[in-house]
């Protein structure tokens, strides 16, 4: 899928000949010195998988994470680097990929995903990060890999309504979970949920213990649909590479579980998370050549990985 697929959509032109703005609009968005303007990313040096990453102190960075997850991969190489951005990019086990920082929620998530799936050949995209647990199940340390999304953010809900399914690339979600099940991490398959408010909005009291009713039953709620955590991009990243044609997907650990009564521990898990989201890269690569030796443009079962 590129660009060019998803202008070739025949409903599209009617829209654009409706537009007023069509013939002034800059199309593929802002550049500066010749350079997409909001990551200054040379195009070029971006890998076919991208792992999105926030600057989020709960994760117990170090430094910058996509300066920290970079070190992991061999040849790396700056990508990118803005006011708002940090990319780079190099191998692991064969798996070309680079990885993306910046900052939290939907809304600077998709500033990121809309120059990377406008200007370059990734082709699977992946949030990587910390969350909340929701499950009874879930405990701080354990790591979710999301097979859906439920989208509560409202960035979305620009592109397309809400009952549009956020739901993760079905390959990306084998592959993460073979990842998981080989590094003996305790992991979930399942729904995650996506907000804007990090308070209020997920059932946390705000300012001063403020609440509304209608907050006070969000968490149940979703623990009741068995839903395993929540975060801030997953939705993001799932729902525009389904849109537009592209793998999606999430792999977060998770840090406490309000729900449970599980008391927060900075960083828990999130090391393994990212051996996952490495190691699943890897699988992917393995599965995509296997589907390429058979002439195919997708990978099944029975071609192995």
């Amino acid at each position: 899928m590129s660009r060019d697929d998803v202008l070739g959509r025949s409903a599209l032109a009617p829209l654009h000949d409706q537009y007023p703005y069509w013939p002034s609009i800059p199309k593929r968005g802002l550049f500066i010195d010749e350079r997409p303007a909001l990551t200054n990313m040379d195009t070029a040096k971006i890998g076919d998988f991208v792992l999105l990453t926030v600057r989020d102190p709960l994760c117990s960075y170090e430094r910058d994470p996509a300066e920290e997850l970079a070190a992991r991969l061999d040849n790396v190489e700056l990508a990118g680097r803005s006011g708002m951005f940090a990319l780079y990019t190099g191998t692991y086990k064969g798996a070309r990929i680079t990885i993306a920082s910046g900052g939290s929620g939907a809304p600077e998530a998709e500033l990121v995903l809309h120059e990377l799936m406008e200007f370059t050949d990734a082709h699977t995209y992946l949030r990587v990060g910390g969350s909340a647990g929701v499950g009874s199940d879930v405990y701080p340390g354990d790591v979710v890999i999301a097979s859906g999304a439920m989208r509560e953010e409202a960035m979305t809900r620009a592109y397309i309504d809400a009952s549009f399914p956020a739901v993760s690339h079905y390959a990306v979600v084998g592959a993460m979970a073979q990842a998981a099940q080989d590094s003996g991490a305790r992991y979930h398959v399942g729904i995650t949920v996506s907000v804007d408010s990090d308070f209020v909005g997920v059932g946390r009291p705000g300012v001063g213990g403020y609440l509304q009713p209608r907050n006070i039953e969000r968490l149940a709620t979703w623990n009741r649909a068995g839903i395993r955590n929540s975060d801030r991009e997953s939705s993001a990243v799932i729902t525009m590479a389904a849109l537009f044609g592209f793998r999606g997907g999430s792999v977060c650990s998770v840090a406490d579980n309000v729900v449970e009564g599980r008391q927060f521990t900075s960083g828990a898990g999130h090391h393994s998370a990212v051996d996952i989201a490495l190691e699943g890269c890897a699988v992917l690569q393995r599965m995509d050549e296997k589907a390429a030796a058979q002439g195919s443009t997708r990978w099944l079962p029975i071609m192995g990985c």
